[in-house]
Parts: C-alpha cells; sequence; structure tokens
C-alpha cells in the first residue's frame, strides 16, 4: 500500500515501562460505554427537554423537521403526481352528505376514504377542512350494541346509534358543524386493499422472497436502505389528502385543520410536523413520553433516535394544538410532557395554544368526551363561530353499502406481491432522480441524517493516559477517549516514531481495531513500520463493537427483544452499528487533528480490511483530513442482505451509495 502522509500525531512519553498486552481496560472488562447497555425500544422514557431560548429551539426544530422528512422517505420532498380523484355515492344524513373517494397518491396506489360535507344552513361558501386519519380498528370499527350500552354508562359515548362508530361520528359531526370532512383509511383497512392488513400492520418475520436488489417488498433491507416503510407511505397519503382537501371548490385551503386518535394520532404528529398548511391540531392518545407506537405502521428507521412523540408533536408549535391524557401510555402527560409543551410554547408567547385534558379516568379511547373537547378546541382556533360548548347529536349510521367504496362501477385495484415489488421500485426510481439532482452540501446534509451525529469538537473529547511503553524505534501510548456527552469511550493506541517525527500522522482504520495495525507477534505489520521509519505517527482504535468491546466473534448487530423482525423496532430508536463507529472515527479524527499537545500539519486515513464505508461516511461530515488512502472501493450497500449486517445504515442505497460518498468526502481519496 502507497501512502500520501498527512497528520502527525501525539504526545512525549515521560514513563518508559514495557508491556506485553495491547489491552487498555483490565482483562475481562469491558470499557465504560453507555451504548453496551440494552438498547433502547419503544416502550422507554421519552422526556422532551425544552431548550432554553427561541434560538436554541428553531436550530433543533429545523433539525427534527428535516429528520421526519428523511425518515419517512420524503426528502428531498416528491413532486405530487395527478390525483385522478374520482368522488362518488353520494349519501344524505340530517346536517351532512357523506361521499365515496379513491384518488392516487403515487401512480397507482390508491387512497381511499369517505368525504363527509355539511348539507343545509352550514352548506354555503369555502368552508374549513379537517383532515381525519382514522387510527387502529379502522373506520369500520364497530362497537356491538352491548359494548356501545357499556361505553354509555361509563360516560364513554351517549348515543346507542352513532356512538356505535366513534370514528364515523367524529368526522359526520365535524361536518355538521360546516367542515368539509375526510376520514381516509390506513393502509391495509377497509378500502385500502392493495398492501394487506397482514402486512402493513402485523408485519413479524422477513421474507427472503422478497429480498433482492432488482425487485423488492416493505421491511426488507433494500427497502430500509430506502427508507420505504408503511409509516412512510402512510405519511405521503396524508400529505396527498391535504392535496385533495385543498383542491376542492367548496374548501378554504388557509383554514384546515388535522386529528386523529391513537395510530391516527401518531400520524397526526408527523404529518403536522412536516406538512405547513394545518392551522390547528388535535393528535389524541399518542403523545407521550411513554409508549411511542407499537404497529409497524407507527414506527421507521431513524424517526425517534433521541427524540419521542412529545418533541415531535412540539414541531407543530406555535399553532394551537390539543390533546388528552387517558389510562393508558398517555397517563403521564399532566405532568410529564404538558409542562413540558407549555413551556415551549411560552417562548413563543403562546402557552395558550397548547391544550391537554385530564381524563385518566377513561381507558385508551377518542370518545365522546374527547371529541368534544376536540370541537370546541377547534371552534375555538379555527374561528368557526358556533355558540360553546359544541353537543355531539345523535345520527343514523352508514350502511355497509353505504360505505364500500369499490363496487361493480369501480372495481378494486389490484395488489398484493407483485404489487408491492412495482410500487416499491416506482418509489426508487422516483427518488433516484430526486437525489440526483442534490448538491453537495445538500447530499451531506442527508447523509448526515442517516449518521445521526454532528462532529464533536476536541474540546468536547477528554483523554486520559493510560500507559506508554518503549519498543523498537517506536513509542507505543494507549490512552482512553471519552466523549462524556454522549457516553462514548474509545481505547486508543497511538505509535510515535523515536525518530524526527515529521509532523504527520496517520489514523489505521481496521476491521480488527487497533489489533490490526500488529501482526501475530505483536509486532507492526509492514505497511505501519513503513509509515513510522518516515516519521509518521500512527494512531488507531477499537470502534464500537471491536477489540476491548467484544466477548466473542461478531456475526450480526443486536437488536431490541421485541421478536418481530423489523428495522424500524430497533433502529428507529437506536443508531446502527454502523452509525456509532461512523461516530467513533469522526471523535477519533477530532481529536488526532486537534491535538493540542504536538499538533499534526497533516492528517490522514489508512483504511482497511473491510472499514472503506464507514470511513467515507465519517468523511463526508468531518474535515482536517487531506488523504484517505483505501485499499478497496467495490463495497455497495445494496449488496446488503439483512438489516442487521455490521454496515447496515438505512438510507445509504437512496442517496447514492458508496459512489455519492465518494463524491462528497471531505478528503482526498488515494486507492
Amino acid at each position: 500500500m502507497k501512502y500520501i502522509f498527512l497528520t502527525g500525531c501525539l504526545f512525549i512519553c515521560t514513563t518508559i515501562v514495557v508491556a506485553e498486552s495491547l489491552r487498555i481496560f483490565p482483562e475481562g472488562k469491558m470499557p465504560d460505554d453507555v451504548r453496551l447497555k440494552p438498547l433502547k425500544d419503544l416502550n422507554g422514557h421519552f422526556p422532551f427537554k425544552v431548550p432554553a431560548t427561541l434560538g436554541q429551539w428553531e436550530t433543533r426544530k429545523a433539525e427534527l423537521q428535516m429528520r421526519v422528512q428523511v425518515a419517512t422517505g420524503l426528502y428531498p420532498m416528491p413532486a405530487r403526481t395527478p390525483l385522478n380523484a374520482v368522488i362518488h355515492g353520494k349519501v344524505k344524513r340530517d346536517g351532512f352528505t357523506a361521499e365515496k373517494i379513491y384518488f392516487e397518491s403515487v401512480p397507482g396506489f390508491y387512497v381511499t376514504g369517505i368525504l363527509f360535507r355539511p348539507d343545509g344552513v352550514n352548506a354555503k361558501g369555502r368552508r374549513s377542512a379537517v383532515l381525519c386519519p382514522h387510527g387502529h380498528g379502522g373506520r369500520l370499527q364497530t362497537h356491538s350494541p352491548d359494548k356501545v350500552l357499556s361505553e354509555i354508562k361509563i360516560g364513554a359515548e351517549k348515543f346507542k346509534e352513532s356512538g356505535r362508530m366513534p370514528k364515523v361520528a367524529r368526522a359526520a359531526t365535524l361536518a355538521r358543524l360546516g367542515n368539509v370532512v375526510f376520514l381516509f383509511d390506513m393502509i391495509g383497512y377497509a378500502d385500502s386493499v392493495q398492501l394487506s392488513y397482514q402486512l402493513a400492520h402485523r408485519f413479524a418475520k422477513q421474507r427472503p422472497e422478497m429480498e433482492g436488489n432488482k425487485r423488492w417488498g416493505i421491511y426488507s433491507t433494500q427497502a430500509e436502505l430506502r427508507l420505504q416503510s408503511i409509516m412512510g407511505l402512510q405519511t405521503w397519503n396524508g400529505i396527498r389528502a391535504l392535496d385533495f382537501l385543498a383542491g376542492l371548490p367548496d374548501v378554504d385551503s388557509k383554514r384546515m385543520a388535522v386529528t386523529g386518535g391513537s395510530g391516527g394520532g401518531t400520524q397526526t404528529i408527523l404529518l403536522c410536523a412536516i406538512d405547513p398548511r394545518p392551522i390547528a391540531a388535535f393528535p389524541n392518545g399518542m403523545v407521550s413520553t411513554s409508549m411511542q407506537g407499537g404497529c409497524t405502521c407507527e414506527n421507521c428507521t431513524l424517526l425517534r433516535v433521541g427524540t419521542g412523540n412529545v418533541e415531535l408533536a412540539a414541531l407543530f408549535a406555535p399553532k394551537p394544538q390539543g390533546m388528552t391524557a387517558a389510562n393508558d401510555w398517555t397517563k403521564a402527560m399532566m405532568t410529564d410532557g404538558y409542562p413540558e409543551l407549555q413551556k415551549l410554547y411560552g417562548l413563543y408567547g403562546k402557552k395558550g395554544n397548547v391544550f391537554c385534558a385530564d381524563l385518566t379516568h377513561f381507558r385508551h379511547n377518542y370518545n365522546y368526551v374527547s371529541r368534544g373537547l376536540m370541537y370546541n378546541w377547534f371552534n375555538r382556533h379555527m374561528a368557526w363561530g358556533h355558540k360553546a360548548p359544541i353537543v355531539e347529536q345523535d345520527f343514523k349510521l352508514l350502511s355497509k353499502e353505504e360505505h364500500a367504496v369499490w363496487n361493480e362501477k369501480h372495481p378494486k385495484p389490484k395488489g398484493g406481491d407483485a404489487f408491492e415489488r412495482k410500487l416499491t421500485k416506482w418509489i426508487a426510481d422516483r427518488d433516484a432522480k430526486l437525489v440526483k439532482k442534490m448538491t453537495k452540501p445538500e447530499l451531506r446534509a442527508a447523509w448526515g441524517m442517516l449518521i445521526g451525529r454532528e462532529v464533536p469538537a476536541f474540546k468536547d473529547i477528554t483523554r486520559e493516559k493510560v500507559d506508554e511503553y518503549k519498543r523498537d524505534g517506536y513509542i507505543e501510548f494507549t490512552d482512553i477517549l471519552r466523549l462524556k456527552k454522549h457516553g462514548e469511550v474509545l481505547p486508543v493506541v497511538s505509535l510515535y516514531p523515536m525518530k524526527k517525527w515529521n509532523k504527520k500522522a496517520v489514523i489505521w482504520l481496521d476491521s480488527e481495531g487497533k489489533d490490526g495495525m500488529f501482526d501475530a507477534e505483536g509486532k507492526p505489520i509492514k505497511d505501519v513500520q513503513e509509515l513510522l521509519d518516515a516519521g509518521t505517527s500512527v494512531v488507531s482504535a477499537d470502534l464500537f463493537q471491536q477489540g476491548e468491546f467484544l466477548k466473542g466473534p461478531l456475526k450480526q448487530t443486536r437488536k431490541v427483544s421485541n421478536n418481530r423482525e423489523y428495522a424500524g423496532y430497533s433502529f428507529g430508536y437506536n443508531h446502527t452499528l454502523f452509525a456509532h463507529r461512523t461516530h467513533d472515527v469522526m471523535t477519533l479524527v477530532s481529536w488526532v487533528a486537534g491535538f493540542d499537545e504536538e499538533k499534526p500539519e497533516e492528517v490522514a486515513l489508512a483504511v482497511r480490511d473491510g472499514m472503506v464505508p464507514v470511513a467515507l461516511a465519517a468523511l463526508s461530515q468531518v474535515g482536517g483530513v487531506k488523504n484517505a488512502m483505501i485499499d478497496d472501493l467495490t463495497f455497495r450497500f445494496a449488496n446488503l442482505k439483512s438489516y442487521r449486517d455490521p454496515d447496515f445504515l438505512p438510507g445509504a442505497v437512496k442517496y447514492g451509495d458508496l459512489p455519492t460518498l465518494l463524491k462528497i468526502s471531505h478528503a482526498r481519496i488515494v486507492k
């Protein structure tokens, strides 16, 4: 291997001793690194720490809004294709009408639902609109006669008829109040039939037949590498549903709101985080510092690493937002979550624009009482002009036939595996064209979101000197680097030439960690020795899950205990191993380049034996490295076959794979 030496390194020894081991931590002791603790899952605690100033929040807000877009596969935001909307089957009820809707969110992929409009005195002129993502159970969820009576008995519902279908009751009442309302189907529910309920909401086991970098399905490694998920598809469906409402001749597009419960609350949070059009929101049943959403449709990779639903809901601030706390995972909101939202809204001088009602005497719900709070909240903040309080009234439910979007005149579209593969391929082709137009700064920003970490400042890295050993022609230093902010630790070995140092340092990256610098006898391998002979210092470390981080061979990365084989459950809340190692390289570069005892004039990377993608990912973010000597550039993320592969990084294929990392590297690449 030929090297262009660029960096110098390290420190001056004071005590010379001889050691036989390369270990930095005592035998049998693992590094005291927070990353060795159990992984966080959706049932963890997700507190919202409110920044001290509005300026700090606005910076964080911009970062998180981009994160939501990236995680849901919507960065860059795709162009809108024609909706080709069809409205049919109008039904009249007292005070409202209901019509069946279907349109294409992308070509051939249909969003379905029921459009409710006011009828009579409230049906004049352009009206405000409310989008209603329904949540689990579907818009057709129906209580039995006995169930609704039990709900009436505890005060959760009021009417034996309309109370049987609470999601429809919400939409119908909103229409009676003068709004155009779209109650649209979650993927796999009711008339959304192209991707099944089982796939969208009950996926549990990887499907080998839906893998492969030519034809793949949702949840596959290839889908994750392109940030394709049910959650992302539903978020896009929500954006297109707002497009549909905004395009109706009887809708005032500047007066639109969104409200959903449970899984529909999750959709409301995400939609309102990235779409600027809603002016009010009521995400019910999912704004919580506790459980974040248990369904596969409520999770995707990257989304909640270091954040949670309360902070994501805060992205809607300072616009009016209401919610309730119930006897479920939201029950602590009144003391853990809501006060923080009030404080955040207070930074805008709009503390009164956020509201959470204590309904913890009810189980998980979007019941008659919760709906009443929502009607009155929207009445106040959307200037409906109704006399308060607004009280929901009974109505005759729609029949099964009146609900059905598909019939003989409007036959349901084809779905199944073939359609699923066609859909993922179409989206991948669309996104490839968008990514091709991105500038280098935009690509670096996107990769930065995948990696999930800013470059640490030198001052934030502390060094604990462990030992130093006089060897044959060089001095070996052992150190522990600590990045206290993140609780991370790096065991580091530095080799310093005894002859005059040339002010250059090389950071050695090997799949074996710091052991990769040495042969079986503990002597520097030939390439490292040549560097030392030239007067260059050489630094290496055990990156996370290398060397001293391991108790045995690493065959696959860790996952959360959830037995459903979905990457979003693990890597929606935790960085991937690949990202952790990239963070370590960034830390190592920042430390070596900024070393203040003997600051190097040139820093280079020597990358070998499988560490190329990690090194290039780090170099897309960190400066201070002049050259990177790479032994092999044939790696492609697109060839990975498992989301538990150590090189797995969600979104890596979408944003151009290794060729793009080469293009946006801050260092000159030398093979």
